[in-house]
């Protein structure tokens, strides 16, 4: 609650502005994250119009208590009259967001790049109605959902509920990235997405990698087994350019806290894998699974790149594509990766649309158009080095 309430700004700027959509009961503003009954918010969990993996319970509270940079962080909430959640958006203050003192609040980020809201299916627009609500009642004149699905049932209730009202929402910036239609027959997928002359050639490279032990495709699910396999995942992340350029989660002890805490306590609820690719008994790519209803999200990679020209990473996507195929609960798979992935793109071909989404919670008011002139002038001076950065980054996950 602090990191909201330090937006007394916010409060101020709004004493008098009035609000757009009358209240038809209480709406709760701004709590502490920490406050939301993790039960109730379960419960919500199952009964997601648009699934979300990092917006479960047992991930975003493991991320709000020790996370880098990610605590503190307070929640939009959504109530019906019999006391059950039916909305969640956790968010910030956009100070903390960019260091932009203005009155406008702003997802916060679950370490995973989606920021989706829960939004109960059955009453999604009234849920959605009830955040904004709430917002305006904190005093904020704008949201901004950052990484939102663009073409899911969130935005469809958020935009239904500001139609009413005058007011179209203003994407800030999108992409695409890949995904993987998990109802389709796997070995066609990879036959159309790389073609038989890649795929002999990773055959090849993996009759060379089981020169070094047997290759073994290695599932954890229950809660002891993730949190052995999770130990193996951080040593090989931490072992590569992650590693090198010091973003690993085990380099920082509160990442580490959350990631050990949040994947056996997801593996519980049947939420979490982590899968492990073997050659003999050394371990030579893991990667983090969350599920999330009929959703997929694959979260991260570690790989050991000793072995790096056998391709350690897409063996073991490759393999992850036929595990998850294979299972009718999984219809589609978020890489949650970045729009031009070199890895991912050419294997998972099915495409979301993600952007950053600005919603003006008045019409005609001019605190939303600051806000997105300031985003602009913040991208246009940020781009050189995020374009350098954006080119280390491919060439080393190219490699991966």
């Amino acid at each position: 609650m602090a990191e909201i309430a330090d937006t007394s700004v916010v409060r101020r700027a709004s004493q008098d502005a009035g609000r757009t959509r009358a209240p038809t009961k209480q709406v709760r503003a701004l709590t502490p994250l920490t406050d939301v009954s993790a039960t109730k918010w379960r419960v919500l969990s199952e009964r997601a119009a648009e699934p979300n993996g990092y917006y479960l319970p047992e991930w975003e509270l493991a991320v709000q208590a020790s996370a880098r940079g990610r605590t503190g962080v307070s929640a939009l909430s959504a109530w019906s009259d019999t006391g059950n959640l039916t909305g969640l958006m956790p968010v910030i203050s956009m100070w903390r967001a960019y260091k932009t003192p203005l009155p406008v609040l702003v997802s916060a980020d679950p370490y995973g790049t989606l920021s989706t809201p829960l939004l109960d299916r059955d009453r999604a627009e009234d849920a959605a109605a009830d955040l904004l609500d709430g917002a305006r009642q904190a005093g904020a004149h704008a949201l901004i959902l950052r990484d939102m699905s663009l073409d899911g049932a969130a935005l469809t209730a958020l935009s239904g509920v500001l139609r009413r009202d005058g007011i179209t929402p203003r994407v800030l910036q999108s992409h695409v990235r890949a995904a993987l239609d998990a109802t389709l027959d796997a070995e066609q997928l990879l036959r159309e997405g790389l073609g038989s002359k890649k795929l002999k050639e990773l055959r090849r490279q993996r009759n060379r990698l089981a020169e070094s032990g047997e290759v073994r495709f290695e599932v954890a699910r229950r809660p002891a087994e993730v949190k052995t396999a999770i130990e193996i995942f951080l040593n090989l992340e931490a072992s590569g350019w992650k590693g090198k350029r010091g973003t690993a989660l085990v380099q920082h002890p509160g990442d580490a806290t959350f990631i050990r805490r949040a994947t056996p306590d997801l593996a519980a609820t049947g939420q979490c894998e982590i899968v492990t690719l073997r050659a003999g008994e050394t371990p030579v790519a893991s990667a983090i699974v969350l599920r999330h209803l009929d959703r997929a999200f694959y979260f991260k990679l570690g790989v050991d790149e000793r072995f790096s020209k056998f391709s350690p990473g897409v063996q073991l996507t490759l393999d992850l594509t036929r595990h998850l195929c294979a299972d009718p609960a999984i219809t589609l798979v978020d890489s949650t990766a970045n729009a031009d992935h070199p890895m991912i793109n050419p294997i998972w071909r099915e495409r979301l649309a993600i952007g950053d989404v600005l919603i003006p919670l008045r019409r005609h008011d001019v605190v939303a158009t600051l806000a997105q002139s300031a985003l602009a002038l913040r991208k246009l001076a940020r781009e050189p080095a995020r374009r350098a950065i954006h080119l280390i980054r491919k060439r080393q996950e190219k490699s991966s």
